[in-house]
């Protein structure tokens, strides 16, 4: 996978350079109750899967839409498509 390293460098880019936040709660997302779920994708579960997705993307290309198309690209307001 030679373009690896090339898609973790655009994803630094994209996601800033902290990487995201590193807290783990356990791996599983609750059960949503309701409408009154206000988040219904943490941060964390975001920015693990936008990882998941650049291990296994070809390209940069490649993990751009891809993540374009799972809805883990920012809005304008800083959220994903997904955490509506």
């Amino acid at each position: 996978m030679g373009g690896s390293v090339e898609v973790r460098q655009f994803l630094l880019r994209y996601e800033g350079a902290d990487g995201g936040s590193s807290t783990l709660a356990g791996g599983l997302p609750a059960q949503r109750t309701g409408q009154g779920d206000t988040q219904r994708v943490s941060d964390d579960q975001v920015r693990r899967a936008r990882l998941a997705v650049a291990n296994g993307a070809l390209g940069v290309d490649d993990c751009v839409q891809l993540l374009d198309m799972l809805g883990l690209t920012l809005d304008e307001d800083g959220q994903a498509p997904v955490q509506r």
